[in-house]
């Protein structure tokens, strides 16, 4: 201490000085021309310095680093120390992720898993306990967490608090078991996941103890939760996207922006490489009238203050030195990387994160994580959707949505079975947790698929293995191959598996790098594209949806066609 105290009175030299640069107070909201002072990963002050190590910037910027606040690592299908290298290139020095996926697998051990491969990375991250495991009881997850269970790790250093709630009518009806996770996160954060929660109900969700919500896709909403001292959390993501309607009205407004803060939930491997991370939050929201300042502010201050994070959101004395540099003020694309006071990525040069194939095969042997996927082979009388006469409910898929809509429909039929074509596609869900042999079918509309199945154990949220296609044999050979391989994606064509991505970890993520795994992606899609699929939706990330059992209107889960308005579970055909 005596030592970091004679550098700040100038007594003693700072080991790096980062001179002539233009650096963000964000207390004060300027910019102060000067030099940065570092010592040992924290930062000393702003001002002039002297440094047994000095680096001109030549009047580039300085900020914070950056703070996706709320995401979901296992949906990259990459692990954590993979995630962490994608994203610093692009400024992201602090994830807070929710662990749900993998905790609907493999429950607290997956949560684990979590916390142990993401010590000592260059990145930050911490997580929040899941609230909701398994979404629904209306599906068979791996693991259920009561509130018991949740306060098992809830004291972990770097768990920030309570994961999305998403029972919304369990917290506004004082459901006992939702109020029991409410209260075991304490003083820590519980975030909210509450799309359309307005007024009365929307007062008692805050008055329960929900400070956050990413789901906000409209004005009103944001507003509403503002005016009762929520955070909103503005989204830009691969499947959700709510920045540009949401930031292109609050730019109308007058409204101060410090309970805004941005984040991704979900936003594929491939996208973060053509369009960037939380600095293409800041980007975009510059680019809409949000002065650069606060749009800094609201993915790195802003986010900190919220979650209590103390020593991360600012360039200020003794605080991390999590930096970010760039010359472009509306671009926003890095040209160095700073976390801990070292450097993790230099443009051009292979320091640190640049390294983006070098992956650490760190994987640990917890139980549960590998050999997840435990369930009996399927034979084809197990895809058999007998019918009396030709009319049934019909899954309807909507273009470039996850939605689908309750259909009835003339199906074909062969000796009294459903009999798949090119625009009624098979569906089927299999519990692959417990090997219960419990199954769900149905049938499908513009999917579209031909000559083939995809089989994959990606199937939020209690990820069991769901596959669809036009024939009964290929569907087989896809979920047998799926059970052999322990997890991933399996496209099959007449008879013969065309290709996969395993997932060994969970059923969910790989071992390779985050390049490795966009590349094998595009080689799937490419496959799929051969087989006639609907160009207008993504087929794995349609596919790993349609066993949601909250998203409208109807879904599959290994239980069976579930009607989501009616909250049931309901026969193939109409009664």
């Amino acid at each position: 201490m005596k030592r970091y105290l004679d550098v700040c009175r100038k007594l003693q030299k700072a080991d790096l000085v980062l001179k002539n640069a233009k650096i963000l107070n964000v207390f004060t909201k300027e910019w102060i021309e000067g030099d940065l002072a570092i010592c040992d990963g924290r930062i000393i002050g702003i001002g002039s310095y002297v440094g047994v190590e000095e680096q001109d910037l030549s009047g580039r910027f300085v900020v914070p680093g950056f703070i996706d606040s709320h995401i979901h690592i296992e949906s990259s299908m990459i692990s954590p120390y993979a995630f962490s290298h994608t994203v610093l290139p692009f400024g992201t020095t602090t994830l807070i992720a929710d662990p749900h996926e993998i905790a609907n697998v493999s429950g607290l051990n997956g949560i684990r898993y979590m916390l142990k491969e993401s010590e000592n990375l260059p990145v930050s991250i911490y997580y929040m306990m899941p609230s909701c495991v398994p979404a629904t009881p209306m599906e068979s997850s791996g693991a259920i967490l009561d509130a018991e269970d949740l306060q098992v790790l809830m004291d972990h250093p770097r768990i920030l608090g309570l994961g999305e709630m998403m029972n919304f009518p369990g917290v506004l009806f004082g459901d006992p078991n939702v109020h029991a996770k409410l209260k075991v996160a304490g003083d820590k954060v519980i975030d909210g996941h509450a799309p359309g929660l307005k007024g009365d109900d929307l007062v008692a969700y805050a008055f329960s103890g929900i400070q956050t919500d990413h789901e906000c896709s409209e004005m009103d909403e944001v507003l509403q939760r503002l005016r009762l001292g929520m955070a909103v959390q503005i989204r830009k993501g691969s499947a959700a996207n709510n920045l540009y309607d949401i930031v292109s009205e609050l730019v109308k407004t007058n409204l101060p922006l410090d309970r805004c803060v941005f984040c991704t939930d979900d936003k594929h491997i491939e996208h973060i490489f053509k369009d960037g991370h939380i600095n293409s939050n800041i980007r975009e929201s510059i680019a809409l009238g949000i002065d650069p300042i606060e749009a800094i502010c609201m993915a790195t201050y802003y986010p900190a203050r919220l979650y209590h994070l103390n020593k991360k959101g600012a360039l200020a004395p003794g605080y991390d030195a999590d930096l970010v540099i760039f010359d472009d003020l509306q671009a926003i694309n890095p040209t160095h990387v700073m976390t801990n006071g070292n450097w993790q990525y230099i443009a051009g040069e292979n320091v640190g994160s640049a390294l983006l194939n070098n992956v650490d095969r760190r994987y640990e042997e917890i139980p549960g994580i590998f050999n997840s996927v435990n369930c009996d082979p399927i034979k084809e009388e197990d895809l058999v959707i007998p019918l009396v006469g030709n009319q049934a409910y019909v899954m309807g898929l909507i273009d470039f949505q996850i939605l689908t809509s309750k259909l009835v429909c003339e199906v074909p039929t062969e000796a009294g079975h459903f009999k798949a074509n090119e625009t009624y596609s098979k569906l089927a869900v299999f519990e692959r947790h417990h090997c219960t042999g419990q199954k769900g079918l149905a049938i499908i509309k513009n999917f579209n698929i031909r000559k083939g199945a995809i089989a994959q154990t990606i199937a939020h949220d209690s990820h069991n293995i769901v596959c669809v296609g036009d024939n009964d044999q290929d569907m087989v050979l896809a979920v047998n191959t799926l059970i052999e391989k322990q997890g991933g994606i399996v496209i099959v064509s007449e008879g013969k598996v065309v290709d996969h991505l395993n997932l060994p970890i969970a059923g969910l993520m790989s071992h390779l790098s985050a390049s490795q795994v966009t590349d094998k992606l595009a080689a799937l899609l490419a496959v799929a594209k051969t087989l006639g699929i609907n160009d207008k939706i993504d087929p794995f990330l349609t596919l790993a949806f349609m066993a949601l059992p909250v998203i409208p209107e109807l879904k599959l889960t290994d239980r069976g066609l579930f009607d989501v308005g009616a909250f049931k579970h309901i026969p193939i055909q109409p009664e």
